[in-house]
Parts: C-alpha cells; sequence; structure tokens
C-alpha cells in the first residue's frame, strides 16, 4: 500500500509541476491539455484519499486491539473496586465537597478515562453544485490572437426575381447584409489563500483555488451570453440585442405561463417561413424547466418527455441548457416585459478569443502577510452572428389557466 501511496504522490508532483510550469509561462499548453491534467488531479486526489483512509482503518484496528489487549491485563492486575471509581474510599472533605455540588445541581465529575480520543480531518475537498452554463461551450468559439474588434457579416434577406418589364429589363433584386461587431473585452477574476494551505493542507485546496479562478471567468462570460450589455468592453447578450443589431424585437414572443402549447409556440415561432430549424436550443432557466415537468395530460400523466443531462437535456427531443442569467417565468418576482428564455441554434452566437485565458500565481503582493495570490484574465467578446439568430421569448400578462394546464 506504502508503494502504491509513492507512485501517486510521485504523478501528482509531476502534474503540479507541469500545471505550475504553466501558470509561469515556462511551457505552453491548450485549454484541453490543462483540462485533462486537472482531471488526473482530482482521480489521484480521490486515489490517495481511498489509499489513507484503509491505511488510518487499520491504524485504528491495530489501536484497538491493543488497548483491548491492555485492559483485560488491567483488570486481572488489580481489583475490580480499583477500576471503578464511585467504589473507592472518599474523604470526609471529597463527600461534603461532592454533596453541596449535588445541592446546587452541579455536574461532577466521579471519574476520569485514561483513553485518548485522537481527532481526524477528512482528506480532499468536497466540491460544490455545478455553477458554470456549459452554454459557454457550446457556441460558436473562434480564436483572434492578439485582436482589438472583429466583424461577423450575415445575410438579413434575398431578393425575389419576376418577369421582365416591356423594355425587356430584369426584375431588379437586392441580397440584403448586416455586420455584427464583436469588441474586445477583459474578463477577470481575483483571489488569495494563505500560504499555509500549500505548506501544510491537503494539496486538493490549492488546486481547488487555481481551478475556482478559471471557473470564475467562464461563469462570467456564460451569463453575459445572455445579458451582456453590449457596451465598450462587455459581451452584447442575446437578451440585450438592440434592433440595430441582429435580433428584431417584433420577433419575440410573450408567453405568460407554462402549459401544452408554449414549447410548439416557441419553436414554430423561430426562423423563416420556408422551414422549421432542427438544430436549435432552448435556453431557460431550471424554475422554468420544472415548470414543463408539471404540465400534465388530462389522465395525470407528463405531458413533456423530460431527459436530463445535468445542465443540458431534451424536452420532447429538443435540446435545452440551463442558464441561470434567465429570468424565471414563473418566478412572481419578475416582470411583465421580462426576457425569460430564448430558442436558436447555438452557433448564431460568437465569441471572439483575443487571448487565451491566463491563470497567474505570485508570492510577492502579500509576501509579508504571506498570501498568495491567484489572477485569470482572457480578452473576449460575443455578439449574435446571425439575422434574428434567436426568438426572444418574454413574460407576458397573466391569463386563466387550469391545472393541466390546457388553453
Amino acid at each position: 500500500m506504502k508503494e502504491k501511496l509513492k507512485r501517486i504522490l510521485k504523478r501528482k508532483a509531476e502534474i503540479r509541476a507541469k500545471l505550475d510550469a504553466q501558470i509561469q509561462g515556462t511551457i505552453e499548453l491548450t485549454e484541453e491539455e490543462i483540462k485533462a491534467l486537472q482531471g488526473e488531479l482530482t482521480d489521484l486526489n480521490a486515489e490517495e484519499e481511498a489509499v489513507l483512509d484503509e491505511e488510518e482503518k487499520e491504524e485504528e484496528r491495530n489501536k484497538a486491539a491493543a488497548l483491548e489487549k491492555t485492559m483485560k491485563t488491567r483488570s486481572i492486575a488489580k481489583p475490580e473496586e480499583e477500576n471503578e471509581p464511585e467504589k473507592r474510599n472518599l474523604t470526609v472533605e471529597e463527600k461534603k465537597k461532592r454533596g453541596k455540588e449535588l445541592k446546587e445541581k452541579r455536574a461532577i465529575t466521579v471519574g476520569n478515562s485514561q483513553i485518548a480520543v485522537p481527532k481526524y480531518t477528512a482528506k480532499g475537498v468536497k466540491d460544490t453544485f455545478n455553477e458554470v452554463s456549459t452554454l459557454i461551450d457550446l457556441v460558436t468559439i473562434t480564436p483572434l490572437e492578439g485582436g482589438e474588434t472583429y466583424e461577423r457579416g450575415y445575410v438579413i434577406s434575398y431578393g425575389e426575381g419576376g418577369e421582365t418589364d416591356e423594355n425587356g429589363n430584369y426584375k431588379d433584386v437586392e441580397t440584403q447584409y448586416g455586420y455584427a461587431e464583436i469588441s474586445k473585452q477583459k474578463i477577470t477574476a481575483y483571489q488569495e489563500e494563505p500560504e499555509e494551505i500549500t505548506r501544510l493542507a491537503d494539496n486538493e485546496y490549492h488546486d481547488k483555488t487555481v481551478n475556482g479562478t478559471s471557473i470564475a471567468v467562464k461563469k462570467k462570460m456564460s451569463k453575459d451570453i445572455l445579458v451582456g450589455p453590449g457596451t465598450k468592453g462587455r459581451l452584447q447578450g442575446i437578451f440585450t440585442n438592440p434592433e440595430k443589431f441582429a435580433i428584431n424585437k417584433n420577433t419575440d414572443i410573450e408567453i405568460s405561463s407554462i402549459d401544452n402549447s408554449t414549447l410548439n409556440k416557441i419553436i414554430f415561432g423561430y426562423g423563416g417561413e420556408e422551414d422549421v430549424a432542427n438544430d436549435a436550443c432552448l435556453i431557460l432557466n431550471k424554475n422554468d424547466l420544472q415548470g414543463f415537468a408539471d404540465v400534465k395530460t388530462a389522465d395525470g400523466k407528463n405531458f413533456y418527455d423530460i431527459e436530463l443531462n445535468g445542465n443540458t437535456g431534451k424536452i420532447n427531443k429538443i435540446p435545452f441548457v440551463l442558464n441561470s442569467a434567465a429570468k424565471s417565468l414563473l418566478n412572481p418576482a419578475t416582470k411583465d416585459g421580462d426576457y425569460c428564455m430564448a430558442y436558436g441554434s447555438l452557433s448564431n452566437y460568437e465569441v471572439a478569443l483575443f487571448s487565451s485565458l491566463e491563470i497567474k500565481q505570485s508570492d510577492d503582493y502579500k509576501f509579508k502577510e504571506g498570501q498568495i495570490a491567484h489572477r485569470g484574465s482572457v480578452f473576449a467578446g460575443g455578439n449574435v452572428v446571425a439575422h434574428n439568430g434567436f426568438v426572444r421569448v418574454k413574460k407576458g400578462a397573466d391569463v386563466a389557466q387550469n391545472n393541466l394546464g390546457e388553453v
């Protein structure tokens, strides 16, 4: 078992050396390589914990056996009354003191155990629930290292042909174009940890801190895809996309509640007049997903067939992704006119990466205080890059609805 532990510790040291080298800039690792190393590190931490737990259990078994042997020896060596504090003779002063304490209803000590109870700290760090929508991983990502701004052209509409006029002239047609501008935004995250974390505590605490800096950056970007204000240096969100850009507000859908016709309204409200999109995805709040799950048929069965896979899944075979930046249609605090859902091809939103995600660590800034600083940053921008690339669902005025969710 000791050999196995040595092997685990050696591999963990190798991985940390690579990640530290990446932070210091002496080597370059791709995001996939970093994820793979962090995943392996997590597995090794779990494996180490299992080995150490087994060693602790073995040590406890040995201690228990030794203690039992010692107690048996003491029981044989000493008279029974000497092992029981209550049965030994008390002095007059001791009896008076004990009687006084009992009258005052105070707790008294009648004996002391010779058994020392050790204190244990569990190995590893239990993670929290997922806080990053996978929306950031599903949209179009375009690397543009060193760039400042980026424009993506898109077609608004095509003309329609016709017959020649009386002079034999061809029918005039026009293909209309629009342009989505993506500007550079600096997204940052900063946190500190005491040096004791790396020197004394389980190394997984340090790993979670480093990884948490990366998660914080992705968390911000994933929310801004929906609600980014589009001001200088900010992503342009789907919900905040002004009419002068890609999405025409006249295509917005108003829904007051979730019933058995809601999904069809959204699906058929998206796209052009000649087809129904087959690669679209619904972006919504978890509370509204429950609203779809609560819709029943007349005989009490679930109306919507929902497949769950963490942050993503399907409603009646239609893909969905959860994002907490989307307000809940069913939340009474959500106002009429607030955007709650979006439906469209996720490739219609583009994130331009003007730099790679950089995570740096420094012992210098708060050297005197013994704090290790972690900072992460990425230069990126984002915008809807297709004409009416998403249909947006906003909360409408309340209407009557029966218990089955039927119109």
